[in-house]
């Protein structure tokens, strides 16, 4: 009968609510976790993969279970799509060629000498599934790298290479991992069709997430919306990105990092400052829930990954997860000396942006490769089942070798990476001002934007009103009273014309500053976040006033 629910469908609303409870339960520990890591000024994926460990031999609990087709659509756009947002492309494009030396031939490295190292030490384990293990745990994780170094004073270079390299290997390391997946399910793997594959799967990867972000584009240039709206739209952006790209079997990774570039590069120009706060504020809380499960659910899944794996003891899949972290772990430190003596080699020819990086660059860079989110969303994405109905061959054991890796590299690295930046003291070459110094000169200059303007454009609206003038008073470093009188008075929308003027041009003006290479673009956006709060404020007195 219509209007009947089944006993099918009562079972799943009644275990919809069971589970609903325990996912609040989920995020609360999440949020006490992560209190608990700032107290202990500790990176919180660190201790949220320990807290997920230690709840998930809790007797009683429900398991969770997510469909691996469905874990990249889930967790990876939004995620990616909020690193690139943040992303400085002014460092990004200054460090491109190491981010892209780390990104690809780093990555095709590391997943071949993985692939022999698995291949020779584990019985059973074929090249091509070898690949898959260097395909899934290749890419550092960006999010626990800064994470650590929110406690400690690091030379601006080494985050940006980190979160920059962070953004393109994923794509690599993902398309690796789709060919090694083709070639476990076939038992064939062509070299010179994967490697034509693989530059048509990035090229196309990165147009399409491209034109997508163009129609993005017009929709916040030229259509009538509102905040609400635009943050509802930075949220379609991601997914339709991600979802086109492959559904056209190219790299969707690539086409939301591409775009989300694109359209985070043109902010200012397609958002209002209403929309840039508002959709900071939303999506700083929705890329941290979203990174906090994860990292919860690398330690709540770990002891259901340890009871499927089969004929292979406890011991000895730790021990085959420790020969891959060490190697993993060698291979990175390798991998970043070398791109430095080759940085000191092809600096003959072409102009780097640092033509001697030294040995204390490398060193850091080598040891924040930690591994976290991608790793784990490939790894639980492996099918259950062979196109031809088999179990996928050591999938247990490619998921167990994959969490030990991510606990090892996250929490030894992640532990002893304060320790060695102490240690190694590196002296950061790019910083010619320091960071108050930096301020205070981003200050001056729109404090002399500002009162340039109003003694030179609007002499004749200063010279007969009162709120102007208390305006330009309080930019004097004069005490000022606050503007009062009536909102809609002609002098206070005078007064608001003006400074929305002045504002304006400001924004401007840090545009401007932003390509100077002595100033850090994080706080450029600092000051055009503080000139859009000022926006606001202004905007709210009117609204309360209207009320």
């Amino acid at each position: 009968m219509g209007g009947l629910l089944s006993i099918g469908e009562i079972h799943y609303f009644s275990s919809m609510h069971n589970y609903f409870g325990f996912y609040l339960i989920i995020l609360l520990a999440i949020l006490l976790l992560f209190m608990a890591a700032q107290r202990l000024r500790i990176a919180y994926p660190i201790v949220l993969v320990l807290g997920g460990l230690v709840i998930s031999f809790i007797p009683g609990l429900p398991e969770i279970r997510i469909d691996p087709e469905l874990i990249f659509v889930i967790f990876l756009p939004p995620l990616l799509y909020e690193a690139a947002w943040y992303t400085s492309w002014k460092d990004f494009w200054k460090w491109r060629r190491v981010i892209s030396s780390f990104a690809f031939p780093i990555v095709l490295l590391t997943s071949s000498v993985i692939a022999m190292v698995a291949h020779y030490f584990i019985p059973g384990f074929s090249l091509a599934l070898g690949f898959l293990l260097g395909g899934i745990i290749s890419p550092p994780d960006a999010v626990s790298a800064t994470s650590v170094m929110r406690y400690i004073k690091v030379p601006r270079r080494v985050v940006a290479i980190i979160e920059g390299e962070s953004l393109l290997n994923d794509a690599a390391s993902l398309i690796v991992f789709r060919f090694a997946l083709v070639a476990v399910e076939t038992g064939a793997f062509v070299f010179s069709k994967a490697a034509g594959s693989f530059v048509l799967v990035i090229v196309m990867g990165i147009l399409i997430g491209l034109a997508i972000a163009l129609v993005f584009y017009a929709i916040y240039r030229w259509l009538p919306t509102t905040p609400n709206v635009d943050i509802l739209l930075s949220f379609i952006a991601p997914y339709m990105m991600y979802i086109v790209a492959e559904k056209m079997h190219f790299s969707g990774v690539l086409a939301v990092v591409s775009g989300a570039l694109f359209l985070s590069a043109n902010r200012h120009v397609t958002l209002s400052f209403s929309s840039r706060l508002r959709g900071d504020t939303v999506w700083s809380t929705v890329g941290f829930v979203l990174n906090g499960l994860v990292f919860m659910l690398i330690g709540l899944e770990l002891p259901f990954i340890v009871n499927q794996l089969g004929d292979v003891s406890l011991g000895t899949a730790i021990f085959y997860g420790i020969i891959i972290s060490v190697a993993l772990m060698i291979i990175r430190m390798l991998s970043t000396f070398g791109a430095a003596v080759f940085t000191v080699f092809i600096s003959r020819f072409i102009t780097t942006a640092d033509p001697n990086p030294g040995w204390k660059g490398p060193i850091l860079l080598g040891w924040a490769g930690m591994r976290g989110v991608v790793s784990l969303a490939a790894a639980l994405s492996i099918p259950l089942v062979l196109n031809n109905g088999q179990p996928f061959p050591q999938r247990n054991l490619i998921l167990f070798i994959t969490f030990t890796v991510i606990l090892i590299t996250l929490v030894f690295q992640g532990l002893t990476l304060p320790w060695l930046v102490r240690i190694v003291k590196m002296e950061d070459k790019d910083l010619q001002y320091s960071e108050e110094e930096q301020d205070a000169i981003i200050r001056k200059k729109l404090h002399n934007k500002a009162l340039a303007m109003l003694n030179e454009q609007y002499q004749e609206e200063l010279s007969s009103n009162e709120l102007l003038q208390n305006l330009k008073t309080k930019m004097e470093s004069v005490p000022a009273p606050e503007p009062g009188g009536q909102l809609f008075s002609p002098a206070h929308q005078t007064f608001r014309n003006v400074y929305t003027a002045i504002i304006r041009e400001q924004r401007q003006l840090l545009q401007q500053l932003n390509k100077k290479e002595a100033l850090d673009e994080e706080l450029i956006r600092k000051h055009i976040a503080l000139l859009d709060l000022e926006e606001e404020k202004m905007r709210m007195q009117i609204d309360g006033q209207d009320r």
